[in-house]
């Protein structure tokens, strides 16, 4: 919700005269979101999809669309986006076809995109959110944000602008992509980050997409608006593109309703507009007036069959999606009674908890393992500049070396020692532990030696314990660690100083 509040540093500068509390608006978001669906080749044709080769060398006739070269689909894009329907519990269509989008643009070589208007895939479902403003110690409210579609297509290619020139690369174009279509059911700009958040992280889970928004792999236009609280008719529609980072998509909405806010409380009309946002200097500007459907004269394209999606096809397809990350996080938090800020740690990478419930199926107390995992593991990936899967530390590693704490074999001191240098050497816990005899002495006899030697050198403090002071003994125990070289078991050490001492 906008509320008057957020008027206040607007009143302060440009609009002094205005009086705040006749703004009691709210602000009705949704956006449109393209995925680069992740194949192995383009969506009509062969040729190779990629990042960062060549300009202009991944294209072949269809791709630059030569006189006589047909359009072939790529069923593992539409696999793809069955997949995300299924996840987001969408209806999935009997029949789907392809229409053609006419439109006049350099990165388009067709002048026209093949995509789908009048039957897409996928329709409904939705996207379950975390509300912005919850604990991070406590799992806060959730929300399904819904879809109004989501339909396959052909991405175009990319044009860099110079002082002189403007120059267009096609290597993208022909790209798989789907464009996933949200109701106008957000309320806030922090809502949607949180949903971008969301879908992002379903999406990675399933392989449908690395969503690399620095590579293009997942671009968002926001449809803003803002309309006084209690009416139910949406407001003058403004679209805002160029969001390129998930944060631009935050700050590009919250600028852009403080900008419409503005206007009105000026007097002035909103139009219906494109605008383009500048996420480095938070400002936008006016790109053209907005389209409407009939502007591009869609109609069916003649090249194309309609496809039929049968209950066979759907059935595959759902036995082969992963547990989504919420349902997930609810799981960990109901079966292992791992702690909230854990579990959204665990969660966001599914490499992450899958390494998570290998440590704990191999033996490792699940609390345990997590906090191993999400302090000590990602401290040092993030040190190392490493993923996961390149460092060395497996899960058998990881529960070998709690199996080791667990039995006093090392203490937690030494098992810090011994899990960098597995970071570093890839060896297990127990070679490490016997390379560099890190072994706890659970020798009584020995034992006992150390703590009359520690009492006799420390008298003061033997008689504060016996006197009561219970926090003397660390003192004692100090001593015993030193003169063991830190082997001593510091359970065993604390039950033979009390035995000593007399003290129960």
């Amino acid at each position: 919700m906008v509320f008057v509040a957020w008027l206040c540093d607007l009143c302060a500068t440009s609009l002094p005269s205005v009086t705040i509390s006749s703004f009691n608006y709210e602000a009705v978001i949704g956006l449109e979101v393209h995925v680069q669906i992740k194949t192995a080749s383009k969506m009509f044709t062969r040729v190779a999809t990629g990042y960062g080769e060549p300009p202009n060398t991944l294209t072949d006739p269809v791709v630059l669309a030569l006189p006589g070269a047909l359009p072939v689909l790529n069923k593992a894009a539409l696999d793809a986006i069955i997949k995300t329907g299924l996840m987001l519990g969408c209806e999935i269509a009997d029949v789907t076809r392809w229409d053609r989008k006419n439109y006049f643009y350099p990165d388009s070589p067709k002048n026209y995109q093949i995509t789908q208007f009048a039957h897409p895939v996928c329709e409904h479902g939705a996207v379950e959110i975390e509300l912005p403003g919850s604990s991070p110690a406590v799992m806060g409210e959730h929300k399904s944000i819904p879809l109004t579609r989501i339909h396959l297509e052909e991405d175009v290619g990319k044009l860099t602008h110079t002082a002189a020139d403007s120059l267009v690369d096609y290597n993208r174009a022909g790209t798989p992509l789907m464009e996933i279509v949200t109701e106008p059911a957000l309320q806030s700009a922090d809502e949607a980050f949180a949903f971008l958040t969301s879908l992002r992280m379903s999406l990675i889970y399933a392989g449908i997409s690395d969503c690399d928004m620095e590579k293009g792999q997942m671009r968002c236009d926001a449809n803003i608006s803002i309309r006084p609280v209690g009416e139910t008719k949406l407001g003058t529609k403004v679209e805002l593109k160029n969001l390129n980072s998930i944060s631009y998509v935050r700050d590009g909405i919250l600028t852009e309703i403080k900008r419409q806010l503005s206007v009105v409380a000026a007097g002035g009309t909103l139009v219906q507009e494109t605008r383009l946002y500048d996420g480095e200097t938070g400002r936008s500007a006016s790109m053209r007036s907005k389209e409407m459907a009939h502007d591009y004269r869609y109609f069916p394209d003649p090249d194309l069959m309609p496809v039929r999606i049968d209950a066979e096809w759907t059935t595959r397809l759902r036995a082969e999606l992963p547990e989504q990350p919420f349902a997930k996080q609810r799981r960990f938090l109901d079966a292992f009674s791992l702690p909230y800020s854990a579990t959204a740690v665990l969660i966001r990478d599914r490499a992450l908890s899958d390494f998570f419930e290998a440590v704990v199926h191999l033996g490792a107390a699940p609390g345990t393992a997590a906090n191993w995992i999400t302090n000590d593991l990602l401290r040092d990936l993030a040190a190392a500049g490493q993923t996961l899967a390149e460092n060395k530390v497996t899960p058998a590693h990881l529960a070998g070396l709690v199996a080791l704490l667990d039995q006093g074999v090392v203490s937690s001191t030494q098992a810090k020692e011994v899990f960098a240098e597995m970071c570093q050497s890839g060896e297990l816990p127990t070679t490490v532990v016997d390379r560099k005899g890190l072994r706890q002495s659970t020798d009584t006899g020995e034992l006992e030696l150390w703590c009359s030697t520690a009492i006799a050198h420390d008298a003061k403090s033997a008689e504060q314990v016996k006197a009561g002071n219970a926090k003397a003994i660390n003192a004692l125990k100090g001593a015993v660690m030193k003169l063991s070289a830190g082997k001593a078991n510091p359970k065993l050490v604390d039950e033979i100083l009390k035995k000593l001492l007399g003290v129960v």
